[in-house]
């Protein structure tokens, strides 16, 4: 096995045991986020301020991460993970 064909294979491995950890980690401080949503002031716009919005939550930020979608994330992570150690150890 080349140099090449090892690197893409440990990427894989460790791309997938990122996208696993990542998501465990976020299913794990689910209800913390979700605690912190409520208690956080909102604060109106104020008149005549710059219409940038540097650092500010949008609409599209999420206050918890969703369910579905990071148990489907972290399944896909793991599969990535366990083929890529299976690459590894195969050869």
């Amino acid at each position: 096995m080349d140099f090449y064909t090892e690197v893409l294979r440990e990427l894989v491995v460790a791309i997938g045991a990122a996208l696993f950890l990542g998501n465990l980690v976020a299913l794990i401080r689910r209800r913390d986020d979700a605690r912190r949503a409520r208690s956080a002031p909102r604060s109106a716009k104020a008149k005549g301020s710059s219409r940038v919005r540097s650092g500010h939550a949008t609409a599209a930020d999420l206050a918890q991460a969703p369910v579905v979608r990071t148990v489907t994330f972290m399944a896909l992570g793991f599969v990535m993970m366990v083929a890529g150690i299976a690459a590894l150890v195969a050869t």
